[in-house]
C-alpha cells in the first residue's frame, strides 16, 4: 500500500438526500461519497459507509436508517428530522467501537460543533457547497459560544472554493473530485450525431437560457437534460424556457442497453426539432448522450466549486465551452480540453473551433488529474497523517512511545 503506512479504517457518515449507489439521477455529493468509497476499497482500504439502507456501496454498508429521504429539496418535517438524528445516533456509535482511526462527514458540521456529534476521532468534513451558503456564519451568530473544534479537519473541492472559506475556516487541503474512468467509455472521434449537450439542474444559475441562445445562433441542435426542483423560481424559469424549447421527450421509460442509441438517440437526433429536451437522465443514460455529442455547454452564473459536469463530459471524450466561472479554470485546459469564454457570443464562436480539440486529450486529462484513484489516494494519505498525529496524542497521554517516524503535520490544522 503505497499511499498510507497501514491499512485505514475510515467510517464515512453519508447524506440521507439519497441512496448512495452508482446508477441514479441528479444526486452530485452521493456521487462523490460513492466514488470515495470505491476508490479507498480499491487501494485496499477499510471503507465503512454510515448510509440509508437502501444504498448499495463498494465497501461495507452500515445502514443506519431504512431509507433515503428521497430528494435534496424537501420540507422540513419532524419525521425528516427523526430520520437525520437516528442517522447520526447510529453513526455516532459505529463510531464510537474503538476499530475506526477517521471519520469522514459531507454534511451536519453543526453536530459537531456544537457537540452533538462528538466520536473522539479526527473528522475529516469535505465542503460541497459555496462559502456563501454553507451555514457556517449563521451557525457562528446563533451559536457564539460554541468553542472551536480541533479535531474538524476541512477539504475543498477547488482552489476557488478554498479561497471562499479563507475567512471563516482553515482548510487542510484541497482535494477535487474524481470518477472511475473505466466507466466512461470515449469515442475518439466526433461521430456523426451532431449536437451540443447540456445538463444539469434547471435552475437560472445553470444557464440553459445562454445554452440555447448559443445553439440558435450557431445553428447547432441542443439536447437539454436535468431535473426539474419544486423550487418555485426554478419552476418558473423552465416555464420561461419553455416558449424556446421545440421538443420535450421523456426518455427516462426507456432501458439503458446496447441498443440505447439506435432506439433512443436516433429517432431524437434525427428530427427537424433544433431545441430539445429530454428530462433527467440516470447515470447510465448520460454517458450515452456525452459520449456522442459535439461539445458539452457549461454556460453557469456562479461561481460552481466543482462541475462533475466538466470531468464526466471530457471522461467520455467530449470537450467542453464554459463559462469563466468558479472552478472552470481549474478544471478545463483552455484551447486543449475545450474552450473557457466570457461571453455567450464567444462560446458562439466557439462552437465553429470545436474540431480542433483532441478527444483523446480530454480523456486523459481526466485520467491524470481527476481520475477515482487519484482522489482516493489523496484523502487517504490525509486520513494517514491524521490518524498518525492522533496515535502520538494518546501515546503521549498516557506516556508510551510510538516506534513509528512521527507524521507531518504541515498545513493540518492539529
Amino acid at each position: 500500500m503505497s499511499a498510507t503506512r497501514k491499512r485505514l479504517n475510515v467510517l464515512h457518515v453519508a447524506t440521507i438526500n439519497k441512496p448512495i449507489m452508482s446508477h441514479m439521477g441528479y444526486g452530485p455529493i452521493e456521487t462523490v461519497i460513492y466514488n470515495i468509497d470505491k476508490g479507498l476499497s480499491t487501494l485496499g482500504h477499510r471503507s465503512i459507509v454510515a448510509c440509508s439502507s437502501d444504498s448499495a456501496v463498494t465497501g461495507q454498508k452500515y445502514g443506519t436508517v431504512p431509507r433515503s429521504l428521497g430528494d435534496y429539496l424537501r420540507q422540513d418535517t419532524r419525521e425528516g428530522r427523526a430520520s437525520v438524528d437516528r442517522h447520526l445516533a447510529k453513526a455516532l456509535a459505529r463510531a464510537k467501537r474503538g476499530d475506526i482511526d477517521v471519520v469522514h462527514m459531507h454534511e451536519w458540521f453543526e453536530y459537531v460543533c456544537d457537540g452533538r456529534f462528538a466520536p473522539g476521532l479526527p473528522i475529516v468534513t469535505t465542503l460541497h457547497v459555496s462559502g456563501l451558503h454553507s451555514g457556517i456564519e449563521e451557525f457562528r451568530a446563533m451559536h457564539p459560544d460554541a468553542p472551536s473544534v480541533p479535531s474538524m479537519h476541512y477539504v475543498a473541492i477547488s482552489e476557488y472554493q478554498r479561497r471562499q472559506y479563507a475567512h471563516l475556516i482553515p482548510v487542510a487541503k484541497t482535494i477535487p473530485h474524481g470518477l472511475d474512468t473505466n466507466e466512461y467509455p470515449f469515442n475518439e472521434r466526433s461521430n456523426s450525431a451532431d449536437y451540443l449537450f447540456n445538463i444539469g439542474r434547471i435552475t437560472w444559475v445553470k444557464g440553459q437560457d445562454s445554452a440555447i441562445d448559443v445553439a440558435k445562433k450557431s445553428g447547432s441542435k441542443l439536447i437539454l437534460a436535468g431535473c426539474v426542483q419544486e423550487k418555485p423560481e426554478d419552476k418558473a424559469y423552465f416555464e420561461r424556457l419553455g416558449t424556446s424549447i421545440d421538443l420535450v421527450v421523456d426518455v427516462s421509460r426507456h432501458p439503458v442497453d446496447r441498443s440505447y442509441y439506435e432506439d433512443v438517440m436516433k429517432p431524437i437526433l434525427s428530427r427537424n426539432e433544433q431545441i430539445v429536451y429530454i428530462g433527467e437522465l440516470s447515470t447510465d443514460a448520460k454517458k450515452y448522450w456525452f459520449r456522442h455529442a459535439r461539445a458539452t455547454l457549461f454556460p453557469v452564473r456562479w461561481g460552481e466549486p466543482f462541475g462533475m459536469v466538466l470531468i464526466e463530459s471530457m471522461a467520455s471524450g467530449t470537450p467542453i465551452l464554459a463559462f469563466r466561472e468558479g472552478s472552470v479554470p481549474e478544471i478545463v485546459i483552455d484551447g486543449v480540453t475545450g474552450f473557457i469564454v466570457d461571453s455567450a457570443g464567444a462560446m458562439i464562436q466557439a462552437v465553429e473551433r470545436i474540431e480542433h480539440i483532441d478527444r483523446r486529450k480530454c480523456r486523459r486529462h481526466v485520467d491524470e488529474y481527476f481520475s477515482m484513484q487519484r482522489m482516493a489516494g489523496s484523502y487517504a494519505e490525509l486520513y494517514a497523517e491524521l490518524a498518525g498525529v492522533a496515535d502520538l496524542r494518546k501515546a503521549a497521554a498516557s506516556g508510551r512511545s510510538v516506534s513509528q517516524e512521527s507524521p507531518s503535520i504541515h498545513g493540518i490544522n492539529a
